[in-house]
């Protein structure tokens, strides 16, 4: 019953911070995707017999995918795989999963908050048994495996049946199809304060969430609409579509703008949310407020006991290295560790399995605890509910007392998307060639006090990652950034953040941009990318 195909290498198939991330027409390559799951498999060890966990987003060429994932791990000899109903199973939840039932591990099928549809994206990644992404020494495992991949095993075996709730054997594995709800629903129930919400919008307090077509949309209307009591239709675009809808499943400013103006709107909703493709990113808005994710993190931390989950306090915080520092102020006033990560959601999961920290965050919408290993969207729009019903308070309202109490960190990242690869490379090259010289030199009120290439010493197993971002640093608090991202599937991501702390309470109201400017400006003067990229503005301003 097991089949043992002939293959030749891809030499493309490195993963990025989040598994491997390509364009459906390229994983639709013969054994592509026979390559890289036969590869995580060859690069681990002692799973025989134990359980794995199986679900994804719903994009495009999802089922597929888990189709040949199964017959694969039956083939090598996992005991028993776990899968959501439909295949789906958002990857906060895959972690629960893998965390609840003790599963050796789990794949994940997804390309986050990047769009969907037979010419868009797919990704694939592996979560290890914390129930967080695979750490380096994993992933340049598994990458150097698929360089040198020259056959894989798969049973042969009909499809199995994933819309139907249920055990079945696959070649004496089982295959055990579940409700991809139902566990995260309880999970969050345990964490929150659900009759204090209920009691919110059973008063009045209208609440909205677009799902935007992706994954979350089972798992709001189960927990807002029927658990909490929202008025049905408060969770738009619920049904996960295999392109998303034609939406771009990224819960910003951008592609939310509708919910961001129906809640701005005089007769709008009190509080909306958006999640991404396969919802472990969130977007926050309050009536006249837009919550930073970096904001977003620090107000959370601030008032964590408000929730049960969280009534003893937390243990630190983390954030990733371009998230503003507006938490690190929360955690100096609470005499609690800060830590600051490179991005990657992987390099909290150390922090969080020691016990250092309890909340982590990062500047692109995504905001998590220790209750899982990933950022989780839902978790992040439900603290928010929790602390609006304790407080008894609107989001802006608490928003700006937050600032008054910590100082507001101005902040901004500037997108320029899928430039020449060449061009971003020779950018950030050119960067790293003139850091020394940097502190020390003015622009203009600006002094530049340190300038560096973010290295990670990791405080619980001694790794070191470098080059993950480089730091220009100002007198004051304020800061540039430059980095180019790792999600995205064509061209070249350069991402610059812009940050200025403002300790005057008088000087919070100034529009974001404004309050930026002159860094922005440095920005282009030192690292040139008008000129580099050719672009005039960036793609995306969040």
């Amino acid at each position: 019953m097991i089949k043992t195909v002939s293959t030749a290498p891809y030499q493309d198939q490195k993963p990025g911070t989040s598994g491997l991330r390509k364009k459906v027409p390229v994983f639709q390559q013969e054994n592509y995707a026979e390559n890289f799951i036969q590869a995580i498999f060859d690069s681990l060890e002692g799973y025989e017999g134990k359980i794995l966990v199986i679900g994804g987003d719903g994009r495009y060429y999802n089922r597929e995918v888990i189709q040949k994932a199964l017959k694969m791990a039956a083939a090598s000899g996992f005991g028993k795989v776990m899968v959501g109903k439909g295949g789906i199973l958002s990857t906060p939840a895959a972690s629960h999963i893998i965390r609840k039932y003790g599963a050796f591990g789990g794949i994940v099928l997804s390309a986050s908050h990047n769009p969907g549809g037979p010419t868009e994206d797919f990704g694939i990644k592996y979560n290890i048994g914390n129930g967080g992404p695979a750490p380096e020494k994993i992933t340049d495992a598994i990458y150097a495996r698929t360089k040198v991949i020259e056959i894989y095993k798969i049973v042969e075996a009909a499809d199995v049946d994933l819309d139907t709730v249920g055990s079945f054997d696959l070649a004496g594995m089982t295959v055990e199809v579940i409700d991809p709800v139902a566990d995260y629903a309880e999970l969050m129930e345990s964490l929150f304060d659900f009759p204090a919400i209920r009691s919110l919008i059973g008063s009045g307090f209208r609440v909205v969430i677009d799902s935007m077509s992706a994954v979350t949309g089972p798992y709001a209307v189960e927990i807002l609409e029927k658990r909490l009591g929202a008025a049905p239709g408060s969770v738009r675009n619920e049904i996960p579509l295999p392109d998303f809808g034609h939406h771009h499943p990224d819960p910003n400013l951008v592609h939310a703008k509708e919910l961001y103006d129906d809640v701005m709107s005089v007769d709008g909703p009190d509080f909306g949310a958006a999640s991404d493709g396969d919802g472990d990113r969130n977007m926050v808005v309050g009536k006249g407020m837009f919550v930073t994710p970096s904001d977003s993190l620090a107000v959370i931390a601030a008032n964590a006991t408000c929730a049960p989950g969280y009534k003893d306090g937390i243990a630190g915080i983390a954030r990733s290295m371009p998230t503003s520092a507006a938490a690190d102020r929360v955690a100096e006033k609470l005499g609690i560790g800060m830590y600051e990560t490179p991005t990657g959601w992987k390099y909290f999961g150390n922090l969080l399995d020691a016990g250092k920290v309890t909340v982590c965050g990062e500047e692109s919408f995504g905001t998590g605890s220790s209750h899982v290993r990933e950022k989780d969207g839902l978790w992040a729009v439900l603290f928010w509910l929790n602390i609006v019903a304790a407080r008894k308070q609107s989001v802006k309202d608490i928003v700006t007392a937050h600032w008054a109490e910590y100082g507001r960190n101005y902040y901004s990242r500037h997108d320029y998307e899928e430039v020449e690869t060449e061009a971003a490379n020779g950018l950030m090259t050119a960067l790293r060639d003139k850091l020394a010289d940097l502190p020390g030199k003015s622009f203009g009120n600006l002094k530049v006090i340190a300038a560096d290439d973010f290295a990670y010493n990791d405080p619980v197993d001694g790794s070191v990652s470098k080059n993950q971002g480089i730091r220009v640093l100002f007198e004051g608090g304020s800061r540039v950034v430059f980095r180019l991202s790792g999600t995205g599937t064509s061209g070249a991501t350069l991402r610059l953040y812009v940050e200025r702390y403002e300790p005057d309470a008088g000087r919070h109201g100034i529009e974001t941009q404004e309050a930026l400017a002159d860094l922005i400006a440095v920005a282009d003067e030192i690292a040139g990318i008008k000129t580099r990229t050719g672009r005039d503005a960036p793609t995306v301003i969040t």
